[in-house]
């Protein structure tokens, strides 16, 4: 077994054929921070210390270096906000015509809720804390 010791997950990769879908969905209306832009090939957004990459995967199934990589699908991921706006967050999704599809109450007497993306990827919002 590696003996190192990961401390985070530190980017996710989604896939868009149509990166103006991504850029509105999480730059507009989720408040993410671009920080690369190219356009037809990807668009990369700062949440906190990491990093949602999106890829177009027609340009990125071509590439060399870094390694080519694409894939299809729903893909998951979650995005944690503090423990005390857990419930100010959702309000503000839905706020934006933007559907919660479930919320889970976990064991540990933490929630989450789940809505999708334009293209039905599933987003997760988690309190602070839900994995301690």
């Amino acid at each position: 077994m590696l003996t190192t010791q990961f401390t985070q997950v530190k980017e996710t990769c989604l896939y868009f054929a149509d990166l103006e879908l991504a850029l509105h969905f999480y730059h507009e209306k989720l408040g993410l921070l671009i920080i690369s832009f190219v356009e037809n090939k990807h668009i990369f957004f700062r949440t906190g210390s990491s990093v949602l990459l999106c890829f177009n995967p027609n340009s990125s199934s071509l590439k060399k270096s870094p390694p080519a990589h694409y894939s299809s699908g729903k893909y998951h991921f979650a995005l944690e906000v503090e423990a005390n706006i857990y419930e100010r967050a959702k309000k503000e999704i839905e706020s934006m015509d933007i559907a919660v599809i479930d919320e889970v109450a976990w064991d540990n007497g933490q929630k989450s809720f789940y809505f999708n993306d334009p293209i039905g990827n599933v987003l997760e919002i988690v309190p602070k804390g839900i994995w301690d």
